[in-house]
């Protein structure tokens, strides 16, 4: 029987209460690159989406983020991958979705641990 480390074990439940899973980046990477159905949630300002983003990435704000579903994200079952440039933001739009009852939420952080292609404009 594998044994868990107390860090280990207080971030497993921590994700589980939350209603999310935080991932790193490579992992998401690793999604992306499967073909697995999934949408790239960037929570970032516009502003600093269109200075550059991952490819395919959809631009939602964070403070637009309220109690009332995005039109953006209208399957709740979808796998929505989340980021923005540090993971503070992430961190709190990811638990705003879970709240919402999305049940397929990852934050991955930021763009500051993204080692994957960014695109201008």
């Amino acid at each position: 029987m594998a044994k868990l480390s107390l860090f280990g074990l207080s971030r497993l439940f921590s994700s589980a209460d939350s209603g999310y899973e935080h991932i790193s980046s490579s992992d998401a990477a690793a999604i992306m690159a499967s073909g697995k159905n999934h949408i790239v949630v960037d929570v970032r300002q516009a502003s600093e989406f269109a200075n550059g983003h991952i490819p395919g990435a959809v631009n939602l704000p964070n403070e637009s983020i309220g109690t009332t579903e995005p039109a953006l994200l209208s399957d709740k079952a979808q796998l929505i991958l989340v980021h923005c440039l540090s993971g503070a933001r992430s961190r709190q739009a990811a638990r705003k979705l879970a709240a919402m009852g999305y049940i397929n939420v990852k934050d991955f952080g930021g763009l500051n641990t993204w080692r994957g292609r960014i695109v201008r404009g």
